[in-house]
């Protein structure tokens, strides 16, 4: 996949309006691979809902996304199983993690799903990230930015596209932020993926080569 565009589209809860100032509802927004994309938002306009439109959770908006030229719509279960493998990762600002599980159960779920990056990579990524210590303790009772690190892990063992991260930072200090930064870029560089990183205030301090307001 070479190209997200969300094409006259808008969340049906906000079908009723008529004040949407917008690049990206009730317009015409392109996210191409190997760019890297800042999606500002103020809360409550819908950030977290686009994310999920693009990954196919959701359905409920007017309008169009297409992968290159395919409307999404008409994928079925087993077409999104597969680019949700192999072709679009997702930080979810939730997480989503397994609570009862460890952080490092959490992430080779997917790993030992797609069998991307070996034992010493994730390793690596860990003790980058201040985390070497939390690997077999379990999600549940780790802090809310333990968690985000431990999500970013988890999106980078598989091959994509492009990966949106939502909100990927709110909890992460200045440090915390800038290596979990350099580890998503050094990793969508390595695949040509683009990057789509979507922030309501505080996020990646990065060369973000297009800004769209939502």
């Amino acid at each position: 996949m070479n190209k997200i565009i969300i094409e006259n589209a808008l969340p049906n809860v906000f079908a009723h309006r008529t004040d949407i100032t917008s690049d990206i509802w009730q317009a015409k927004a392109f996210f191409e691979r190997g760019h890297l994309y800042l999606v500002e938002a103020n809360s409550g306009t819908g950030k977290s809902s686009m994310c999920s439109y693009i990954i196919g959770y959701r359905h409920d908006y007017s309008g169009r996304i297409l992968f290159d030229s395919d409307d999404i719509r008409q994928y079925g279960t087993g077409k999104w199983v597969e680019l949700r493998q192999k072709s679009l990762s997702h930080v979810f600002q939730e997480l989503r993690l397994f609570p009862e599980l460890t952080a490092m159960e959490n992430v080779l779920i997917k790993n030992n799903l797609t069998g991307f990056k070996d034992m010493k990579q994730i390793d690596e990524w860990f003790d980058a990230l201040g985390i070497g210590d939390k690997k077999e303790q379990k999600i549940g009772k780790m802090s809310f930015g333990q968690q985000q690190r431990v999500a970013m892990i988890r999106a980078l063992v598989q091959p994509f596209d492009f990966i949106l991260a939502d909100e990927p930072i709110s909890h992460l200090d200045e440090t915390n932020s800038r290596i979990m930064a350099e580890i998503m870029m050094t990793e969508a560089k390595k695949q040509g993926a683009g990057v789509i990183v979507t922030s309501i205030g505080k996020h990646m301090d990065l060369p973000y080569e297009k800004i769209l307001k939502l």
